[in-house]
């Protein structure tokens, strides 16, 4: 604390024994009613502070992400609790949160995703058309230079992006048959090479 904070800090207590003041002197009638508010209030700001000093802690609990076991080849990804499963990989070294998807064809990028990786989908030309469950969109051709989750490394894939409104990417079976076992039991999927 330098020179400048300590009249800033009185000022401050001042004010707030004022303010505390004010509010005992209007409510002497009912000081025990306020005294409960008071403290029922200041329980709930110390169950903020500690969820949010906690959060990193139940983290996991809440929003279970995936694993890459030790031997760099296998792959855990707990279901989330909307029931799907998501997978972060890196795209030319940018991280991409994606939607486990046996029902696409392809690796598909929102465009928002394709402009964070270095493409331009402005610039593409969408002569595809893929059917998906808000209908008919128009997609393009694109390649990434490596697709990567812990150590599995994929070099020079296509993927394709849609020219659609699409909240975030789809990994479908171009890249999941990489693998050589996809196996889903017990509310997680398991991806091996």
């Amino acid at each position: 604390m330098d020179s400048a904070d300590l009249p800033r800090l009185a000022y401050l207590v001042l004010l707030g024994l004022a303010v505390a003041g004010w509010f005992i002197a209007e409510n002497r009638a009912s000081l025990g009613r306020t005294m409960r508010m008071a403290l029922a209030w200041g329980l709930i700001f110390l169950g903020v502070v500690a969820g949010v000093g906690l959060w990193s802690d139940v983290r996991t609990d809440v929003m279970p992400r995936q694993s890459v076991m030790a031997d760099g080849a296998r792959i855990e990804v707990p279901r989330a609790f909307d029931g799907h499963y998501y997978l972060t990989l890196r795209l030319d070294g940018t991280p991409v949160d994606f939607v486990v998807d046996t029902g696409a064809t392809d690796i598909v990028l929102s465009r928002e995703d394709a402009r964070r990786i270095g493409i331009d989908p402005d610039g593409l030309a969408y002569t595809g058309i893929a059917m998906t469950a808000n209908g008919q969109v128009r997609t393009a051709r694109a390649r990434v230079g490596e697709i990567a989750i812990g150590a599995i490394a994929d070099r020079d894939v296509a993927v394709s992006v849609t020219d659609g409104e699409m909240p975030g990417s789809l990994l479908g079976m171009a890249y999941l048959q990489r693998f050589a076992r996809i196996e889903i039991a017990d509310g997680r999927l398991l991806l091996e090479r």
